[in-house]
């Protein structure tokens, strides 16, 4: 059988397969390279593995979705850099499974928030977000100041992800549970929140 340009137009088995093959090949060539690149695969100088409780607070962000309408990708471009910081890296996100970094803006870009605003501050936004910002439409989430941590499962997370290279000792996820005794989904969402672009906060 020959192959012409014809009879690959006529023939949706051929057409298919064809297709799925280009694109296979060219998602591989894009995206193996990126796995040998040290910008990628090494984290940025000052970057660690989130403690437990931030680690926990990662966790009650994903459940609650707030990657919905927050990203933690500052792009490259002059509006962005001189509104947020420093565009975001690779490096700072080689111990997020997974990144974070998304595209929807509903509310503001998360990447460069820590420090940005006090602890009382965050309190008072996740009770009632229109306290602080008015014209927000962010729902209130007061159920994180009253709910504890749950101490029983960190253990186990900080195992699952030192096997995808995240570098936690032995004695880190011993003692990560005493770390989440008498905490709150807030103080654990305001810890990751209060984390989130410190170390390329001030480059430029």
């Amino acid at each position: 059988m020959k192959f012409t340009h014809e009879m690959i137009e006529k023939n949706i088995g051929w057409m298919i397969v064809l297709i799925i093959l280009v694109v296979a090949v060219g998602g591989l060539v894009e995206i193996v390279p990126l796995y040998f690149q040290k910008s990628t695969t090494e984290p940025v100088t000052g970057v660690k593995p989130y403690p437990p409780l931030q680690l926990a607070g990662r966790d009650v962000y994903l459940r609650e979705g707030c990657y919905n309408c927050h990203s933690q990708m500052i792009r490259p471009f002059r509006a962005e850099t001189e509104r947020y910081g420093h565009y975001s890296v690779a490096g700072e996100s080689v111990y997020d499974h997974p990144f974070q970094w998304g595209s929807k803006r509903t509310g503001p870009d998360l990447a460069r928030v820590g420090g940005r605003y006090s602890d009382d501050w965050h309190r008072v936004h996740f009770n009632n977000p229109r306290d602080v910002v008015p014209e927000s439409n962010m729902p209130g989430y007061p159920w994180f100041a009253k709910t504890p941590l749950p101490t029983d499962d960190i253990r186990a997370k900080m195992i699952a992800l030192r096997r995808v290279g995240v570098p936690y000792t032995d004695d880190e996820i011993a003692k990560a549970p005493d770390e989440l005794k008498d905490k709150t989904e807030e103080d654990a969402v305001i810890a990751y929140l209060q984390n989130l672009g410190l170390v390329l906060r001030n480059v430029r």
